[in-house]
């Protein structure tokens, strides 16, 4: 397909060797499925990080995209080995900015704020 320009996703992959194959079928995209395979009692992103070390150890073009990600550990991991993209779920993406520490911090900054004469 990529030699007629046409991008393509090679999608519900559960495999390296899938990626492997999609790649050198020239698909644009792999989107292996990081949360389905965790819910089956596999580590997704071991998947995915072996997707990008093969990926890389050829310089194939294909990007990766890390698909079903269930929380933001998934997205932390996928973006320290190199996954160029990450489907998620709203609440997954809140997640990602929500963080206690900084609801606390805030909230000092306010109530300091309050006692600075006006």
């Amino acid at each position: 397909m990529s030699t007629e320009d046409i991008k393509t996703n090679v999608t519900v992959t559960f495999s390296p060797l899938q990626a492997l194959l999609a790649a050198k079928a020239g698909a644009t995209y792999i989107s292996p499925f990081a949360g389905r395979l965790d819910a089956i009692g596999h580590i997704g992103m071991d998947v995915v990080r072996q997707i990008r070390t093969i990926y890389d150890n050829y310089d194939f073009e294909t990007q990766l995209l890390t698909a079903a990600v269930r929380t933001p550990l998934h997205v932390l991991e996928a973006a320290l080995c190199g996954s160029d993209v990450c489907t998620m779920s709203f609440e997954v993406l809140n997640q990602l900015y929500d963080h206690p520490l900084t609801d606390a911090g805030i909230e000092t900054f306010l109530n300091d704020w309050k006692k600075v004469p006006q």
